[in-house]
């Protein structure tokens, strides 16, 4: 039997299961047909994090940031074109914590742009600071 992994859709929040060798081709959610691992950063709120963190098998990566933040918005596009490099690897996506201001409280984020990566429920790694894209990419890969 073909191992499955539990990924939370970054639509409509709803959890679904996914064959692993079907990871990278195009998994769809079986509520709302979004695609489950986009290719590129998906912006969420709080419950969808707290979601997609206490559920997924799939390395979630979440950039803490806010509009009026410098460093936040030069690294955006270094943070897309990980998520584009990383493909089924991990999933990236940002929150932005002046929309939601009780998940810097959740998260103890303290400064931004700060990374959380989520895996089975723990967060495993954390990084504050701005990084090229390269550096994003490496960091997920050595912490997951």
């Amino acid at each position: 039997m073909a191992q499955s992994m539990k990924l939370t859709c970054l639509e409509c929040g709803q959890v679904n299961r996914v064959p692993a060798e079907r990871l990278g081709t195009g998994a769809k959610c079986g509520t709302c047909g979004a695609r489950l691992i986009p290719g590129k950063v998906a912006e969420i709120d709080l419950a969808t994090l707290e979601k997609a963190a206490r559920n997924d098998d799939l390395p979630l990566v979440v950039d803490f940031w806010a509009p009026w933040c410098g460093p936040c918005r030069m690294m955006a596009p270094e943070f897309s074109k990980a998520a584009q490099e990383l493909g089924g690897q991990a999933r990236l996506v940002k929150l932005n914590t002046e929309a939601h201001p009780k998940a810097g409280a959740t998260y103890g984020i303290r400064g931004i742009p700060t990374m959380a990566g989520f895996v089975g429920g723990r967060e495993k790694a954390r990084q504050s600071g701005a990084m090229p894209a390269a550096q994003i990419v490496n960091w997920v890969k050595s912490a997951f």
